[in-house]
């Protein structure tokens, strides 16, 4: 089969990166003045200080997260810098209609290869991509979800181009995680530069838990009035378990293990002290090879026996349902825009990075040929993991990456090396700049939901383009700032100084 898209550019040398507080002269943005204004008054010293004080406070809370990369598997502080990264509210209104559209076309498209597969028999989506997937779930077949969503929470990787525009670099749908992050470090920065939030008009991001409560509420079966939500956790040894334990807390419900919940006449319950309590949505944080020991991993005591045969039934409603994860494939994502266009009639509103896709032989053999040139990507890692920026590579890594591409085509990408935008940051060195990138959390049910700005990840160390904590990386609050309103008025908002 031929391609359906032709082999991208050639790889053009980087450009300056865009800078997310200043422009090229070394103004500062619009959004970021009264940061950059403030950076320029404190001294190293006084910085180091806050930041030295957040960490203290960030051991004494207990934010961690777990890094299994490094063979010891065992928790660590979570790495927050204290300067935060500014975005323009006007940029962020059109980024966030752009990532509400990506997700809705992405759902009807899960929905549409569970059940008619039109986008196959209409020429849009190549049958042989569907067949080499490796999150297809074939009993998945023939459901179909409330309101037609089956990826309801969507943490979608962000990046600027040298030019500044918002590119999307890859979607998650099956469990994505950070969303607690991107909260405490909220709570971390207004702590830590509360003055900051007098003075500007910084939109608020301390409404996810409810939205993410009233979505989940929204899916239960229609005949239940008040319906129970859980969230299912693999349990204390997972990497994300602070999230999962943040976010049912937040919420207000139970967070629970596999072996809490039970399956009784194709209706899920909770066992509680007083006995048997009905479940009627469950979010699940397990993926999905170890959701049901009855249909997936048998082995798995992570999972629920008989909880597909209660969400078949429609007794129990399951975010993000099981399935979801076909389109959470580096090599699907290349086909985005088009399904964008095919099940919207729209134009994407957010732009993609130019993406090889191995499985053709044109574009196969050019990524062979120019692999020090290109990031190399497999299908579907996440966390970083098995991914081979070329001109950064040695010898044999570029060999084995060149090996693994020629042994299984269909499961790797590639895409030109992208001088990702920096922000400042405070190193060992004093203020310098990081590459960044932006994970902003998307909910799809009933209605939308997107986050003000995301999760911040930046590359620590100098030069790296890694910015997943699994691989060294750290964060930063967002600040989404309504620039334009305090100009025009010459005031203040408040509103949000007292909001989280």
């Amino acid at each position: 089969m031929t391609s359906l898209a032709p082999v991208p550019d050639a790889v053009a040398t980087p450009r300056i990166p865009w800078d997310e507080l200043r422009h090229h002269d070394g103004t500062a943005r619009s959004a970021g003045r009264t940061l950059a204004a403030h950076l320029e008054r404190v001294t190293p010293s006084e910085l180091l200080d806050r930041q030295n004080q957040v960490d203290v406070e960030i051991l004494a809370n207990g934010i961690t997260f777990t890094v299994y990369s490094d063979g010891l598997g065992i928790d660590r502080a979570w790495p927050f810098d204290i300067i935060p990264r500014v975005i323009d509210g006007q940029e962020w209104d059109h980024v966030s209609v752009g990532l509400t559209q990506r997700l809705t076309a992405l759902n009807r498209f899960i929905d549409d290869l569970y059940n008619d597969q039109n986008v196959i028999a209409d020429g849009v989506f190549p049958t042989e991509l569907l067949d080499g997937s490796v999150n297809l779930r074939k009993e998945c077949m023939g459901i179909r979800p409330k309101f037609g969503v089956w990826a309801h929470i969507r943490g979608t990787d962000l990046v600027r181009d040298v030019d500044g525009e918002f590119r999307v670099l890859e979607d998650n749908l099956r469990v994505p995680s950070g969303v607690s992050y991107l909260l405490e470090n909220r709570l971390l920065s207004k702590r830590t530069l509360g003055d900051l939030f007098r003075q500007q008009s910084i939109r608020p991001v301390d409404d996810y838990p409810d939205a993410l409560l009233t979505l989940l509420r929204s899916i239960a079966p229609d005949d239940v009035d008040d319906p129970t939500v859980v969230v299912l956790t693999p349990g204390v040894f997972n990497s994300a378990y602070f999230e999962h334990s943040f976010l049912a807390r937040r919420m207000g419900v139970a967070l629970v293990e596999g072996p809490d919940l039970v399956v009784r006449n194709d209706r899920v319950f909770m066992r509680t002290i007083d006995g048997l309590r009905p479940v009627h949505v469950v979010y699940r944080r397990v993926d999905d090879m170890y959701l049901d020991p009855e249909v997936f991993n048998p082995d798995s005591t992570l999972g629920v026996p008989g909880l597909m045969r209660a969400w078949k039934a429609g007794n129990v409603a399951i975010a993000n349902a099981p399935g979801a994860g076909v389109a959470d494939d580096k090599v699907v994502y290349a086909w985005v825009p088009d399904l964008i266009r095919y099940y919207l009639g729209e134009e994407p509103l957010l732009a993609s990075v130019p993406t090889y896709r191995c499985m053709y032989a044109d574009e196969r053999s050019y990524v062979l040929d120019h692999l020090h040139e290109l990031v190399a990507k497999p299908a579907n890692e996440s966390g970083g993991y098995g991914i081979c920026i070329g001109d950064r590579a040695t010898a044999a890594d570029l060999a084995e990456t060149r090996a693994s591409i020629e042994a299984d085509p269909r499961n790797w990408v590639a895409q030109p090396i992208l001088a990702l935008s920096t922000a400042p940051t405070l190193c060992d060195e004093g203020v310098e700049a990081r590459h960044v990138d932006l994970r902003p959390f998307i909910l799809s049910g009933e209605s939308s939901y997107v986050t003000r700005g995301g999760l911040t990840r930046v590359a620590r160390r100098k030069g790296s383009l890694i910015v997943n904590s699994s691989q060294g990386g750290g964060s930063k609050d967002t600040w989404v700032v309504d620039a334009d309103a305090v100009e025009a008025t010459g005031a203040v908002r408040l509103t949000n100084a007292a909001s989280v």
